[in-house]
């Protein structure tokens, strides 16, 4: 097993860590938008979908 040494484990953390690229508030707010916008259009798509699958199986037991 190699040598285990902290001080250069957490050297090499922080080199990652420095590497990492933020998002601009900018692209963060779009982005949120995006997925409230694709929920408001599923929870849409699926209600039409459950209901329209409601109504066939009322249709078709004759309830």
């Amino acid at each position: 097993m190699k040598n285990f040494k902290a001080t250069r484990f957490f050297k090499e953390v922080r080199q990652e860590g420095n590497k990492i690229v933020w998002p601009t508030r900018k692209e963060t707010l779009i982005t949120t938008a995006m997925v409230f916008v694709m929920v408001i259009i599923f929870s849409i798509f699926f209600l039409l979908v459950d209901n329209i699958i409601s109504w066939l199986i009322k249709l078709i037991l004759g309830i």
